[in-house]
């Protein structure tokens, strides 16, 4: 997480500290969604900071109106921010100031007013199978190598977060064809374990050079740690150039794949709910959305080479 100090009066500083344990501790939230958090209001508070000419103490928080929301929402338009970015730090600036009037720190009638910007529809990132083929085929040359392999193998394997999966211990290893995951808000999920993914895993275990015991991290760096996120990340971005693959493929969006693959094979979308580890499922609904485009851009397609016949006859 960040370790700027918030430009803002103490009384304020020291409720935002509070609000970010309780976020940590309590909501056990992710690093990543702690820092995106964090960055948020560390941004609104400079902006109300440069606004108003002082850092904001509670009461100044309290007093926000909306044309100062406003103001700042414009601010953030004009540098370029997209309509997710600034819904995002709405979200963010709501979910602090809810857990202070909650707490009985401060009560805002602004913020319930303010307009989140509409975000464009996007589709899930869904790769190719025979892309994600080539990602998660490149044999054991070495184990940093096989530590990809099976990586990525049970992001696409079992969908799993990436950072579910560098969470993941050696005790924790799939058993009897299962693997018990903890998602977000320590939200524990069963999932199903191909045997594909099972022989990648031990196919890197083999070649490591480290030794294993139960609360070994599965996934291990180069000095016997736990492997970073921005590792594995830089480790696609490597494997994407050197196979060619768009860049697209990420290892979020083998976790994509992973759904709608399912889904296009018949899979029951609350059946993908669950092994998603989604709390609703309006959030899994957004592969029916892709599904549903390819079926359309089939149809166009086949429309198209019908009327191209017809012109031929």
């Amino acid at each position: 997480m960040k370790d700027t100090p918030p430009s803002t009066a103490p009384d304020l500083a020291e409720k935002f500290a509070a609000w970010l344990k309780f976020l940590q501790f309590e909501k056990h939230y992710s690093p990543h969604t702690l820092r995106a958090y964090t960055n948020d209001l560390l941004s609104f508070f400079d902006f109300l900071t440069r606004y108003n000419g002082k850092p904001p103490s509670l009461n100044n928080l309290g007093d926000t109106s909306i044309q100062d929301f406003r103001a700042w929402l414009v601010r953030e338009t004009t540098q370029g921010m997209s309509a997710a970015t600034r819904a995002r730090h709405i979200s963010s600036v709501r979910s602090f100031l809810k857990w202070m009037d909650k707490n009985g720190h401060l009560h805002n009638a602004a913020i319930g007013t303010v307009r989140t910007p509409k975000k464009p529809h996007r589709l899930p990132r869904v790769q190719p199978e025979e892309d994600i083929r080539k990602a998660i085929s490149l044999g054991e040359d070495s184990w940093i190598v096989a530590r990809g392999n099976a990586l990525f193998t049970l992001l696409y394997g079992c969908g799993l977060r990436i950072g579910e999966a560098l969470a993941l211990d050696y005790k924790d290893l799939p058993h009897d064809g299962t693997l018990r995951v903890m998602g977000k808000g320590r939200k524990e999920r069963m999932v199903p374990v191909l045997p594909a993914v099972e022989n990648a895993l031990q196919g890197y275990m083999n070649q490591c050079p480290f030794t294993f015991d139960a609360k070994t991290p599965l996934f291990l760096g180069a000095r016997g740690g736990r492997l970073k996120q921005s590792v594995a990340q830089k480790q696609m971005r490597d494997l994407r150039r050197a196979l060619g693959l768009p860049e697209t493929m990420t290892p979020h969006a083998l976790r994509h794949s992973y759904a709608t693959h399912i889904l296009q094979a018949g899979g029951n979308l609350r059946v993908i709910q669950e092994l998603l580890g989604h709390a609703s499922l309006k959030t899994t609904q957004k592969y029916t959305d892709f599904d549903n485009r390819q079926l359309l851009e089939i149809y166009d397609t086949a429309q198209s080479k019908s009327q191209r016949t017809q012109k031929k006859d």
